[in-house]
């Protein structure tokens, strides 16, 4: 297996680029007045604000911290996913489905 060791800026632009789909296709399942709503709110609004981290770290030539808040983005995303607050619609590559 080939050491896979550097974080480049087409690996950040990669994982920007799965996070947003993932951002994309995630929809909210709990409906405003019921239970998870507001929880759901709260990891959509840390995967935003760590993506558009992502992406000043990114564009500043910092990409080991891009590759650190685009890994956290994504991850929010997936949880809300896997805990059931989240519809990944059956796609099993950018998330890990329950």
């Amino acid at each position: 297996m080939e050491k896979n060791d550097t974080v480049t800026e087409e690996k950040i632009n990669h994982y920007l680029d799965l996070t947003h789909r993932a951002r994309q296709k995630a929809s909210i399942i709990p409906a405003k007045d019921e239970p998870g709503f507001g929880s759901v709110m709260t990891m959509l609004k840390m995967a935003d604000d760590y993506y558009s981290d992502a992406k000043y770290f990114r564009d500043q030539g910092d990409y080991v911290r891009a590759f650190g808040a685009i890994n956290y983005a994504h991850a929010w995303i997936d949880a809300g996913v896997k805990i059931g607050l989240l519809d990944g619609h059956g796609d099993d590559v950018l998330f890990t489905l329950p």
